[in-house]
């Protein structure tokens, strides 16, 4: 599994590093690609797209104008804004972290029937 696209190209950020090692999730190794390297690599063969920016989210709707995928946007903050102190900076990577871990769990975990 490849890292989420970017629209804009940077490094893995520690901070997320951090907050995902401490629900078992190592990202260690990702490496951020934007739209257009991920469109060299995979084509853009998805089903789905989830964008978290508006930047993004425009990004998106371009490259699939022509394709039969869905473009879904869910606003997030962008944790990376957040000053302080390194542990105030972890607590907004968290957050963020916790709500897009909420949103994936409502939005493709299929909910059991229970005893009626």
């Amino acid at each position: 599994m490849s890292a989420p696209p970017a629209v804009r190209k940077g490094e893995l950020d520690p901070f997320a590093v951090a907050v995902m090692a401490e629900i078992g999730v190592d990202i260690s190794r990702h490496k951020p690609i934007t739209f257009e390297e991920l469109d060299e690599l995979e084509g853009l063969n998805f089903d789905l797209i989830v964008t978290l920016s508006p930047e993004a989210h425009h990004r998106a709707l371009e490259l699939t104008r022509t394709s039969a995928v869905d473009v879904e946007y869910w606003p997030t903050a962008d944790p990376t804004d957040t000053e302080g102190s390194r542990e105030q900076r972890l607590e907004a990577y968290r957050s963020v972290r916790d709500q897009l871990l909420n949103r994936i769990r409502e939005r493709f975990v299929m909910r059991r029937p229970g005893n009626e």
